[in-house]
């Protein structure tokens, strides 16, 4: 995978996972399995440490959590 590559992926990957940790956390619909996304987020770190240059503060690697919905 060349540079433009990995940027491309880890662009996807940050929006992807953005999109399922809502859709579980915030809205209790998940979409995908808990291995699905760890996958994901394995990929995302692995090529994160691989080219630093493309992390971005969005990225659920950069934070912890998220809102919960609320149930009352």
């Amino acid at each position: 995978m060349n540079k433009s590559e990995a940027e491309k992926r880890i662009n996807e990957l940050v929006e992807k996972t953005t999109y399922y940790a809502k859709k579980y956390y915030e809205e209790d619909k998940p979409e995908i399995s808990d291995f699905e996304y760890d996958m994901m987020m394995l990929e995302l770190r692995d090529l994160e440490r691989k080219y630093p240059e493309f992390v971005k503060k969005e990225s659920y690697t950069q934070h912890v959590g998220g809102n919960v919905k609320s149930r009352i």
